[in-house]
């Protein structure tokens, strides 16, 4: 099929771009297996179609809050790290760390933050007492009169406000771990609350069968194969077959080569999300006319369109 929608349907198709069944594909099944496998590792990680944003919710157990508030009379949670090293004398240095941490599903590569879980929040629409209520019922009668500059313009300044006075939680979280760990003060956690978790899921074949007609995985594991089969056929490099025919494994292996790093160039353009420009600047609108003025002062651009590659970063 020219749009495979299984695993089986995907290696068969990329063993007829290589000229199967006319040609013998000299590639094991178990290798045809790997190469997949490798294709879908790259994609997930690179490719912006390869994962989906999700909000996992996790609501806090007696256990969780017991395990970070561990100390060392109650060390359930604590990991103790010895070093011995020559100071003067033999000197043993100890050092303790919270080891407690959320088990993350495995097809969750990357996280982004975890929401605000609690309601202490002086900027929360939901306290009657924050200035974000105050201005909806002081200002509620405006909205036929005042213009949405006014408004968008107190907003952004609330949300600058909330992000100085209610920094978000802190966490740490590694692809290769499967940990959240959650840096907080246990005391202040609840039974019962929950975490709300933006995180990036690899999107799996088995639930999303349209992942196995996507073009960039499609020329990819074709490549790859490609380049294994020349890989086998380096081997028997000088034998001769009936008829005076010689393989040319290199010649194979070095054209599947140019054809990965071609594609693979392709995903740094096209296919893969670019990395910011900017870091540091707030996410608040007016950053970008401000950038632009001082810019324009220090005369450090003399075209300003060229500023249209820039972009603010929350």
């Amino acid at each position: 099929m020219a749009q495979p929608a299984s695993r089986e349907e995907f290696k068969n198709y990329c063993l007829r771009q290589l000229g199967a069944p006319v040609l013998e594909i000299n590639i094991s099944e178990e290798q045809c297996e790997d190469l997949i496998d490798d294709a879908l590792q790259y994609w997930h990680e690179r490719h912006y179609d390869g994962v989906s944003q999700t909000y996992l919710k996790y609501k806090i157990t007696q256990e969780d809050i017991d395990r970070g508030k561990a100390n060392t009379d109650n060390p359930a949670g604590i990991t103790t790290t010895t070093v011995n090293t020559t100071v003067g004398v033999t000197t043993q240095f100890n050092f303790e760390e919270n080891s407690n941490y959320l088990p993350i599903p495995s097809d969750i590569i990357g996280i982004t933050k975890i929401f605000q879980y609690d309601e202490a929040s002086s900027i929360s629409s939901a306290n009657m007492f924050s200035f974000k209520y105050q201005l909806f019922l002081n200002d509620v009668y405006h909205w036929g009169t005042t213009d949405l500059l006014s408004y968008t313009m107190a907003m952004s300044y609330l949300e600058t406000m909330n992000f100085l006075l209610n920094t978000h939680k802190q966490i740490r979280f590694n692809q290769r771990m499967d940990r959240l760990y959650i840096d907080v003060r246990w005391t202040e956690v609840k039974v019962n609350d929950y975490l709300v978790i933006d995180c990036w899921r690899a999107l799996s074949g088995d639930s999303f069968t349209g992942v196995w007609n996507d073009f960039f995985l499609k020329r990819y594991a074709t490549a790859l194969m490609k380049r294994q089969w020349g890989m086998n056929l380096i081997k028997f490099t000088g034998v001769k077959l009936p008829g005076g025919i010689e393989f040319n494994g290199r010649q194979i292996y070095d054209d599947a080569e140019k054809e990965i790093d071609s594609i693979r160039e392709s995903m740094l353009s096209t296919y893969e999300l670019p990395p910011l420009d900017l870091i540091g600047w707030g996410k608040t609108w007016y950053s970008i006319p401000i950038f632009y003025k001082v810019l324009k002062e220090n005369k450090t651009y003399s075209n300003l369109s060229s500023m249209s590659r820039f972009r603010c970063m929350e």
